[in-house]
């Protein structure tokens, strides 16, 4: 009997948005994003930008992406 259901498949549910299509993107920055945004700019020798007390889930997330990256911490 074989498997008809293909295990390389990427579910719908569970890939990975664009920030920019969140519907809470507009939302403030969560506290673990913070954290970790400020761990990041600490490792990337970088200083708090002006509008972090500012930003949003959306403008966190791809500044943590950017971050990851520069530091060697992305995936």
């Amino acid at each position: 009997m074989t498997n008809d259901h293909s295990t390389d498949a990427v579910d719908p549910g569970t890939a990975e948005k664009d920030p920019a299509d969140w519907t809470t993107g507009d939302e403030p920055m969560t506290g673990p994003q913070r954290s970790y945004l400020e761990t990041l700019l600490q490792q990337a020798g970088q200083d708090a930008p002006e509008d972090l007390d500012r930003m949003t889930k959306a403008e966190a997330s791809k500044r943590i992406d950017e971050l990851q990256d520069a530091t060697g911490r992305g995936n």
